[in-house]
């Protein structure tokens, strides 16, 4: 029995007694012990292997046929082999006992070889790592679970394999591995990463035209199959070969690209840890197993699902977890509520939650990618090579959670939920962690720490009362805490009276329901309250987003700033509110529903109904008023007077004010999209378009187009129902903005062609103008520059009718200006965009007087005039970089760069592209890679002087 255990799972599942195989038994004993092999030293619940050996359907006898089976194994592999581990068991793995620890293993060695440029080491490792595959991964093992194990597996099989035969490339194995990528692309036709190494390794070979014939076929395949063309990467390899691109020949000198330079950005988002934090030795120790590695990092992406009951502390358990380790990820920790089950809004979507994790990273929002799965790649790619610790709070199923795991070794992801998550537990190897409410003795340490230890101890019997009519459960046992501490003077047996006189509101919280089950120690709390912050906590209930600022609460109450703060100041001592930022407030979702069925019970329809209009007021006032502040040229459109008490947010006068207001709208868009659903879903037509109106511009500059179109169609709906044409009109300028970025321009100009026809209709002339101008944009988008210079024409032409000699006159000419550059009409350009220069130097607008010196710039430098260029050039980089505008900084150096060139002052030349390479590497924006290309092609081929 000394003898060493070793099993293996990436084939049949199998096991040896040092040279002897093992008879493991039947089917199901196999696959019981597969489901804890592929735990990897991580306990796996008894549910678990429940649900992953008989399904969700498992019959009534499965939990004792499951013991035997573990008894059963216990005395084939000897006791030591299974521990029992909380209400799961365990089995230790090394790289020397499981082919998919040492799997595992190797491949990080090979990445770590890779980063040390040591390809042949990298190969090596990643060969012997394939090796230990012996056919598909538990072979024998039947179910969804076995299925789901076998897919995941297989990728990272697939992986591996990528890794292999790029190294290889690298090492000049061309010719060698062609063969073997022309099965794998056979087995795998749909998987574009193989194909494309296929390309070149048969370019390599010699074999050009078959190379083509494989982009031929894949060209076809998806035509068909998918109806898409190939992916860019695909693309680009296709095109290199077509032009003979002598860096396809031979390997990289470097066998590995070097590895980036850290960002200088570390995010440290986790929120304070609870000092009275008690208890879960147990469960903290399970999440620390996953830290497995020889460093004491994750030897593989680890996932802990934390899960239990509404109030059982699952987020404060998984933020004091992660502040114990957090000195092992040295590269971030990150903070994201998913708002899973949030009841004034929908929850965070995959899409805006990889968002907030790249802007964290330094990412600049507009040069994200729209596509989703862009996105994620972008996403990978920022955490490849780094140890980066994320902590999702409150999500609400699998699909929300599945995009935001990282794909590399060395990363943790901690998950809280009121659902079990068995969809990422039984196809994405997730661990999971249940809470439940704390021990006895727990609960007596927890409440000493908070009242004191002499309080405690000298009313034994009154606290164990407390605890019991708490249920143990740390949310209630933690206002019970607060409510003691507000009334000192009084005995712990006066509470625990009240507790007890409230059985009959008690309720044991069932499952994942939200509400019921703290009502009586809700109800004490509330009722301890002054009236008017009795009101106030009712009516956040009304709130539509997930935190409110001082002026949203004290507009919703119909109060003034002071008083509100007095009254949030109440709320928060109660533990009714929290402030988790300065002067922003948050109800706890069970206080939410709380909250919700008082003011449903207290207050009048019409009084709610008042509440809710007062809040809308005040974010489509301050949105208005920010929106002005943020772009002042933009044409207003006209407002309600805001009803009684409402306290719009004031923005600063003069050129400065667009700072404030930018920095407003960013901290505001979650709420400002929840309050245009709130006003959608409440028949406030009026305001869902006009709240739409007022944020459309700040998600356009922020290139949040997605949600700049998801919000304009509840807008179209208002307004036609509404049967409003002039606010039609308005949302269809904001649709085709968003068809236009989003790629879709034959929509955007439909769009823009209606907008024309209903503001000429109703005789806005000024907001005609304004459409003709921005269909001259739609149109040059898609090559009509004829039709471009025309609208840009009659853009001008409105503006001159109406008499507005100011900055959207201006506008309009440097629009006809870019229009006669783009069709080779030089000096008619250049009149245009003087005549607007001179306009912006009247009216102070640094941001439109840069874009029109840019316009100059190159006019200048199309008609031969380049040391005027270059000084009008100067002149706009100088604006661009007051008013902060970095990606048209870099626009206007590579334009400047052009001028250098042309003029053979080679050195300025590169000065001004090094300068713009820096500002969109700085950016991560894809025109990156072009100024690159311009550098290199400057060093490589110099202009004749």
């Amino acid at each position: 029995m000394g003898e060493q255990l070793r099993f293996a799972v990436l084939g049949p599942v199998r096991g040896w007694r040092g040279p002897d195989e093992i008879d493991l038994g039947p089917p199901k004993q196999r696959a019981v012990l597969a489901i804890l092999l592929l735990g990897e030293g991580a306990q796996v619940s008894v549910q678990t292997l429940v649900d992953a050996v008989w399904g969700t359907g498992s019959p009534g006898s499965a939990l004792s046929s499951l013991r035997t089976y573990v008894y059963r194994l216990r005395q084939l592999l000897g006791p030591p082999a299974i521990h029992s581990v909380g209400d799961g068991y365990q089995m230790s793995t090394c790289p020397d006992s499981l082919d998919l620890t040492a799997f595992r293993h190797l491949v990080g060695r090979a990445d770590q070889a890779r980063r040390d440029n040591d390809s042949k080491a990298a190969a090596r490792y990643l060969n012997d790592a394939l090796a230990h595959w012996q056919g598909t991964a538990l072979t024998g093992i039947r179910g969804e679970y076995a299925q789901a194990q076998r897919d995941r597996l297989d990728r990272l099989r697939l992986s591996a394999l990528e890794a292999s035969f790029a190294v290889r490339l690298d090492l000049g194995e061309h010719t060698d591995i062609a063969r073997e990528l022309a099965a794998l692309v056979a087995e795998h036709p749909m998987d574009e990463r193989f194909r494309e190494m296929l390309m070149l390794a048969l370019y390599r070979s010699g074999r050009q035209a078959e190379a083509l014939m494989t982009y031929s076929e894949a060209r076809s395949l998806l035509a068909d199959e998918l109806g898409i063309d190939p992916g860019p990467a695909l693309r680009h390899m296709h095109e290199r070969i077509l032009r003979a691109d002598v860096a396809l020949t031979t390997p990289p000198a470097s066998t590995h690209p070097p590895q980036q330079a850290p960002l200088q950005t570390t995010p440290a988002q986790l929120p304070v840890d609870l000092p009275a934090f008690v208890g879960r030795a147990a469960q903290l120790a399970q999440v620390d197993l996953m830290l497995d590695g020889d460093d004491g990092m994750p030897a593989h992406v680890g996932v802990a699902v934390i899960t239990g009951m509404a109030g059982v502390g699952k987020s404060t358990f998984a933020v004091h977890w992660a502040h114990r380790v957090a000195s092992r990820f040295p590269d971030g920790q990150l903070y994201i509520n998913l708002r899973g089950f949030d009841p004034s809004g929908l929850p965070v979507s995959p899409d805006r939650a990889l968002r907030t994790v790249l802007e964290s990273f330094g990412s600049e929002p507009i040069s994200l990618p729209q596509d989703a799965d862009a996105l994620a790649a972008c996403y990978r790619t920022q955490l490849a090579g780094r140890q980066v610790l994320l902590l999702l709070d409150n999500a609400r199923d699998a699909q929300q959670v599945r995009p935001l795991l990282p794909a590399n070794p060395g990363c943790m992801v901690i998950v809280t939920s009121r659902n079990r998550l068995s969809g990422l537990i039984a196809t994405d190897g997730a661990h999971p962690v249940h809470l439940d409410v704390l021990t006895l003795a727990e609960a007596r340490d927890f409440l000493a720490r908070r009242l004191s230890a002499n309080r405690a101890a000298a009313e034994p019997a009154a606290l164990d009362e407390i605890i019991e009519h708490c249920a143990r459960l740390p949310l209630a046992l933690s206002i019970a805490a607060a409510r003691a501490l507000a009334r000192s003077a009084f005995p712990l047996a006066t509470l625990a009276h009240e507790l007890a006189n409230g059985q009959s509101r008690l309720n044991t919280l069932s499952g994942c329901d939200t509400a019921a089950d703290v009502r009586a120690v809700f109800s004490w709390s509330y009722h301890a309250l002054t009236p008017a912050a009795a009101r106030l906590f009712r009516l956040i209930a009304l709130y539509p987003g997930p935190d409110t600022s001082l002026a949203a609460a004290a507009s919703l109450a119909g109060l003034t700033v002071p008083h509100t703060y007095q009254l949030l100041t109440e709320l928060t001592e109660a533990h009714l509110v929290d402030e988790p930022g300065p002067g922003r407030y948050v109800l706890h979702d069970l206080l939410r529903a709380y909250a919700d069925e008082l003011t449903c019970a207290t207050d009048a329809p019409d009084e709610r109904h008042a509440a809710r209009i007062r809040v809308l007021d005040h974010y489509l006032h301050s949105a208005h008023r920010a929106g002005r502040a943020y772009s002042p040229d933009r044409q207003a459109i006209a407002l309600p007077a805001p009803s009684q008490g409402v306290q719009a947010e004031e923005f600063p006068e003069g050129p400065e004010r667009a700072g404030p207001a930018a920095a407003w709208l960013d901290t505001e868009q979650a709420v400002l999209m929840a309050a245009i659903r709130t006003a959608a879903a409440h028949g406030c037509d009026t305001h869902t378009w006009q709240l739409a109106w007022a944020i459309g511009h700040h998600l356009d500059r922020k290139a949040h187009w997605h949600d700049l179109e998801a919000t304009q169609r509840m807008a179209m709906e208002a307004a036609k129902r509404l049967e409003d044409l002039c606010a039609q009109a308005h949302v269809h300028q904001n649709l085709a903005r968003a068809a236009a970025c989003l790629g879709r321009v034959e929509e955007a100009r439909n769009h823009m062609e209606r907008a024309v026809e209903l503001f000429t209709a109703a005789g806005e002339m000024t907001a005609c103008a304004e459409s003709h101008r921005l269909l001259s944009w739609v149109a040059e988008q898609q090559g009509d520059l004829e039709a471009a210079l025309s609208h840009a024409e009659q853009s001008l032409a409105r503006h001159r009718v109406t008499g507005d000699p100011g900055p959207r006159t201006a506008a309009a000419l440097n629009a006809v200006g870019w229009c006669h550059i783009l069709l080779g009409q030089h000096p008619q350009a250049l009149a245009h965009c003087q005549e607007a220069l001179a306009i912006t130097e009247v009216h102070h607008r640094p941001y439109l007087a840069a874009d029109i010196l840019d316009s100059i710039g190159l006019a200048q430098h199309h008609l031969g005039r380049h040391s005027d260029a270059v000084a009008s050039y100067e002149q706009a980089l100088a604006l661009f970089r007051k008013v902060g505008v970095p990606y048209a900084e870099a626009d206007t150096l590579r334009r400047l760069g052009d001028t250098h060139r042309s003029s053979g002052q080679v050195e300025q030349a590169r000065a001004a592209w090094t300068q713009a390479l820096a500002v969109l590497e700085r950016l991560d924006h894809a025109d990156k890679e072009a100024v690159r290309a311009q550098l290199k092609a400057l060093t490589t081929n110099p202009p004749c002087r």
